[in-house]
């Protein structure tokens, strides 16, 4: 067998993205969807081609051999662990889940059932990502030591229809877009040693600013506004802030201080971007290297050319299990990222140091070559 049949159990916005991307990509094959919502599931079905089931008949399909759960995150650890039951892969979109305790059940059950399982996000697989890995590695930084990492704006409710769980437990700027920086970080530099935050948040309602609820007022009960600190293995200690309580500010997505030069990566939200390799005397040189993941082929909703590969985790995944080999957007991974993100949310509530009970090797590197392997 050299193609794994796959089925989505979720099929809200972010649903479209790995239908309509998944055709790009070796061992991987979108046959069936499934939501709670059997109107939802019919229309995607009837968009891409596939077939609509039950939650319950996709569970139960023949020819279906990895699940994507794209649900609501409260809902991440009940359906993952509902898939692995089932005796099927599991691969679950960002956050992986909301608790340590709950990442721990699923691996044991998963090394019980012989099952993989694996979680979004995959972007630090991207061209820029794997560039900045490289310069790492090679040491033209010297050891990283310190670093800032920002992701800042107003919110979500702006342009989301039914904003409602990003402002709930399970949401906020840490839980929904933290793991795209802490994984990325964790890939970069090695895993996370102890952590210390302060955390609030701006508002106690949001205002829905388009759609069919426009102008309905949704509850604030999770922070919005988190200060952090985190220790990694290696030594170096980076300031992480995250807020939806910014109109505007100057910051840079990610920038690490080596004892040669620093690294200034771009957003670990996109798989693209420039990369900047900064030295003590005030050069600045723009690193290059060919990479599939770094090709534009898609516009942003501000018409900004994107490098676009949400599915290369889980196609990474499929031939994973087809080679016998481990996979990167491992569990091990995903459950070490959600420990620090929770340990942050604990640490500002309690305003005590943390130290994490996990740990992860680095992802192995994804070069050109690897890249272009997991592309049709």
């Amino acid at each position: 067998m050299s193609t794994l049949g796959i089925g989505v159990i979720g099929c809200g916005n972010i649903s479209a993205s790995y239908m309509t991307l998944a055709p790009l990509f070796k061992g991987i094959e979108m046959r069936a969807c499934a939501d709670l919502n059997a109107d939802a599931a019919k229309a995607r079905a009837e968009e891409f081609g596939l077939r609509a089931e039950t939650v319950e008949g996709l569970l139960a399909a023949d020819d279906i051999d990895i699940i994507v759960n794209l649900t609501v995150p409260a809902a991440h650890y009940e359906v993952s662990r509902r898939i692995l039951e089932a005796g099927k892969h599991s691969y679950s979109e960002k956050p992986f889940v909301l608790t340590l305790e709950e990442g721990e059940n699923l691996r044991k059950l998963a090394e019980e059932k012989g099952l993989r399982v694996g979680s979004a996000p995959d972007t630090f697989m991207g061209g820029a990502h794997q560039l900045a890995r490289a310069v790492l590695d090679e040491g033209s930084t010297g050891a990283i030591r310190g670093g800032t990492c920002h992701v800042l704006s107003f919110g979500m409710e702006h342009w989301h229809p039914n904003p409602d769980f990003f402002f709930q437990p399970g949401g906020g700027p840490i839980l929904d877009l933290g793991p795209y920086y802490i994984t990325n970080l964790v890939q970069l530099i090695g895993p996370v040693k102890a952590v210390a935050a302060m955390t609030g948040k701006g508002r106690e309602t949001r205002t829905i600013g388009n759609g069919p609820r426009d102008g309905e007022q949704i509850p604030v009960d999770t922070p919005t506004t988190i200060q952090a600190l985190l220790e990694f293995e290696n030594g170096a200690i980076i300031n992480f802030g995250a807020s939806w309580d910014v109109k505007a500010h100057r910051h840079p997505n990610m920038e690490l201080y080596g004892l040669d030069a620093s690294l200034y990566v771009p957003d670990p939200n996109f798989f693209g971007g420039d990369v900047v390799l900064a030295k003590p005397e005030g050069e600045e040189v723009v690193a290059e290297r060919g990479h599939p993941f770094s090709v534009s082929n898609t516009n942003d909703g501000r018409d900004i050319p994107r490098a676009n590969y949400r599915c290369a985790g889980l196609a990474d995944m499929a031939q994973a299990i087809l080679a016998g080999r481990p996979h990167r957007c491992s569990q091990e991974l995903a459950t070490h990222v959600v420990e620090v993100m929770t340990a942050i949310l604990q640490a500002g509530e309690d305003r005590a140091w943390m130290t994490m009970q996990t740990r992860c090797e680095r992802p192995a590197a994804l070069s050109p070559d690897d890249a272009q392997a997991l592309l049709v």
